[in-house]
């Protein structure tokens, strides 16, 4: 019997982890003092609300100063609605608990359960049970019964054990954005293979890898917004972390707090230990505890629920027979967070490290290019050494730091913009010098390649302009395709110039997010503004070759001007309700993670298809080289000599001869020409008389002008008078 109850425990306790477990239970995750200077502290507090048989149960201890008598006022609120308020006093019979009845002086701890009528309890929105991440909180007042004065407050977070910050859905990003990564390097590879010289032949169909990279960017940098984005949105952006750079190395965060320290850094009140100890409470007033795991936290939650056994202790005295989970255990800190701020330290990194947070992990991703080029070079080395290698793999061979430089390149096109916005926000936040010169150095190189490559583009393009009458040279001749494709390939030759909107594009979008830190109303209008000229400049050219492409790009700047829109709800100085916005961040959230599938979808559909087509810009190029081979002839080429003994189909038909065709006149009528030698330019008819030679009349026949006729030779006849 004890092992089948040790079982559905196990069982119950897995559900009530994925959030699943059928009891309606809202739990207090996490509290701060409301007071630091009163009488009474609270060490550990653990508070749920039951919709099934509608109660609160509290256990709470602390410590107290003094001895005195208090009475306690217990208030929960959901989505801005108070779903109960209650008032009691320990010592009166209704209500009577001993522990708090005076609250002794030293240690102490309380717990209790109090019925709420059905006319409180249906106000709580039946979704607070069901959507993760709600937005409830609880709070505990203790007031000295003989001065009302407050004597102990506590704030708890409310939790219905469900996240929408699963690391399932990170993983399924990256593996999306990977198979995008792959099917580029597939189409390089085939390429290559193909004979174009070891380089792409230019990015395939919509979505690209740049493109799901930089629509995951958006939504993290969503939940970077300044405006008090709901729990459950803040907690869904925080999937999309790693495609800005944020992730996550406790020893690469020490690492980095020695850093700051030895050049200027202030460790005290920003660092990974700091971290532990705090909890951050958020623009919307929700509360996360650091260093906490939500899985720990639904096991042990349930694990009190179903062994709780009701005991309490005065001066520890007594213990109680269940253990604290970790997230009761009182914060030393409690931080307000907002922006960036908010969403770097919810992910335990702390404020000041996070640009060189984001610099080592970009670093060594352009040390893994590196090496992965160089791999590829020695591997090519060895097989040209040993064996054959095939004639798409010289050039890449020959030219592989061309490779690496353009890889190298694409990435920082990839940054650019996350990169203006955590170099600014180093600049506007200061503390150490170091950090503060190595963003300043690297956002002047990232700029620097992206303005030289502009630079060569344009004046490359100005050129062609002047000597050809238009820039088609960029995608028709193979070597400066191959230098500056990854720029324009995506787009109409009409419209290569567009990567220089876009470059402005992304510096303005980050310097929009850090310069509008803490400011979010006018953050969200400069947002609204910077998304809005892109979407118009899309639509009014639509400049991607391919519609798919157009289609696509165009559907995701829509969903990021929905997205302002969006965030313009969570503007506190609008005084929008607190269920409004909450139901708003689910609704953005099914959107961005409806596209995100979408995206998905496109990208193996697009695998399949990328075989069986080519680029139609390499396509055309091509078409083009084969109608130049073929329009070489001339009357001095060596195809055309008459020392070549060539077969012909007709075995009388020499090169020059007319007379062996069709013509009607007699063979014999003609003379050696050694006999009738003309002038140049002349020729000797049968009688011996010189006329003018035959010429091309640029219709494809021969014509002799003699006494006012145009001789068209076609087929033997006469054409007629001219």
């Amino acid at each position: 019997m004890a092992r089948s109850t040790t079982w559905q425990a196990a069982v119950a306790a897995a559900a009530l982890t994925q959030g699943v477990l059928a009891a309606d239970v809202l739990s207090t995750s996490g509290f701060t003092n409301c007071e630091t200077d009163s009488s009474i502290q609270v060490n550990n507090v653990d508070i749920s609300y039951d919709k099934t048989s509608m109660t609160v149960t509290f256990d709470v201890s602390g410590t107290s100063s003094i001895e005195q008598n208090v009475t306690a006022q217990l208030n929960v609120t959901a989505y801005g609605y108070s779903v109960y308020s209650s008032s009691f006093n320990p010592c009166q019979s209704s209500t009577y608990v001993a522990e708090l009845c005076p609250v002794p002086a030293g240690t102490f701890s309380a717990s209790g359960t109090q019925n709420i009528s059905s006319e409180y309890a249906s106000e709580i929105p039946s979704v607070a049970f069901s959507i993760p991440d709600i937005a409830a909180s609880a709070t505990l007042e203790l007031k000295d019964l003989d001065t009302g004065d407050d004597v102990g407050c506590i704030d708890s977070q409310i939790s219905n054990g469900k996240t929408t910050a699963v690391s399932a859905v990170s993983y399924t990003a990256a593996a999306i954005a990977g198979v995008a990564l792959v099917m580029g390097g597939f189409t390089a590879v085939s390429s290559a293979l193909a004979g174009s010289g070891g380089v792409s032949s230019g990015a395939g169909p919509s979505p690209s890898f740049v493109e799901v990279m930089t629509w995951f960017q958006g939504m993290a940098m969503n939940g970077m917004s300044s405006v008090g984005l709901p729990s459950v949105y803040r907690q869904f952006s925080k999937n999309f972390a790693f495609s800005v750079g944020l992730v996550n190395f406790e020893k690469m965060q020490l690492a980095i707090d020695d850093f700051r320290a030895a050049t200027g850094g202030n460790t005290t009140s920003d660092s990974v230990q700091y971290l532990k100890n705090a909890t951050l409470v958020f623009a919307d007033g929700s509360m996360e505890t650091l260093g906490s795991s939500k899985a720990r936290r639904a096991m042990a939650e349930f694990y009190d629920f179903v062994t709780r056994e009701i005991s309490t202790s005065i001066n520890s005295t007594e213990t109680s027979t269940n253990s604290t989970s970790s997230d009761s255990t009182t914060s030393t800190v409690t931080e307000t967070v907002k922006g960036i701020k908010a969403y770097v330290e919810d992910l335990s990194i702390p404020d000041a490290n996070t640009f060189m947070t984001v610099l080592l992990i970009v670093a060594c991703i352009m040390a893994a290019i590196i090496l992965f080029i160089l791999l590829i070079k020695v591997v090519l080395e060895a097989w040209a050494l040993f064996g054959k290698l095939p004639k798409g793999l010289t050039g890449f061979r020959e030219h592989y730091w061309v490779t690496m430089g353009r890889l190298l390149t694409q990435l920082i096109m990839l940054l650019y913009s996350t990169w203006v916005l955590y170099c600014m926000y180093q600049f506007i936040q200061g503390d150490s010098w170091a950090a503060k010169l190595l963003a300043g150095l690297t956002l002047a190189l990232f700029t620097g390649v992206l303005a030289f490559f502009a630079y060569k583009v344009t004046s490359t393009a100005k050129k062609l302009r002047e000597s050809e009458g238009d820039a088609s040279g960029l995608y028709e001749k193979k070597d400066l395709w191959i230098k500056y494709k990854l720029f324009y390939d995506n787009y109409k030759k009409s419209y290569w110039w567009l990567f220089i909107p876009v470059i402005c594009y992304m510096f303005a979008k980050g310097v929009v997010m850090a310069a509008g830190d803490n400011h979010p109303m006018a953050q969200s209008i400069a947002q609204f503004i910077v998304e809005s000229l892109m979407l118009g400049v899309l639509i009014w050219n639509r400049p991607f070759e391919l519609k798919s492409g157009n289609v696509i790009n165009i559907t995701i700047q829509v969903v990021r001007i929905l997205s302002v829109v969006c965030i313009f709800v969570f503007v506190d100085e609008l005084g929008i309700a607190e269920t409004t916005k909450s139901i708003v961040g689910i609704v953005l959230l099914v959107v961005q993670a409806a596209l995100t599938g979408i995206l998905a979808i496109l990208i193996v559909w697009n695998a399949i298809n990328s075989i069986f087509k080519e680029n139609p810009h390499r396509k055309r190029r091509k078409e083009m080289e084969k109608m130049r081979d073929l329009d070489t002839l001339t009357p001095l080429d060596a195809r055309n000599s008459l020392l070549l003994d060539r077969k012909v189909s007709n075995p009388d038909a020499d090169t020059f001869s007319l007379a062996k065709t069709n013509v009607d006149v007699k063979e014999t009528s003609y003379q050696p020409l050694v006999h009738h030698a003309a002038p140049p330019g002349l020729v000797s008819d049968e009688h011996g008389r010189a006329s003018p030679a035959p010429y091309d009349n640029g219709y494809g026949h021969y014509a002799s002008v003699s006494g006012g006729y145009d001789n068209r030779l076609a087929g033997g006849r006469t054409q007629g008078y001219y």
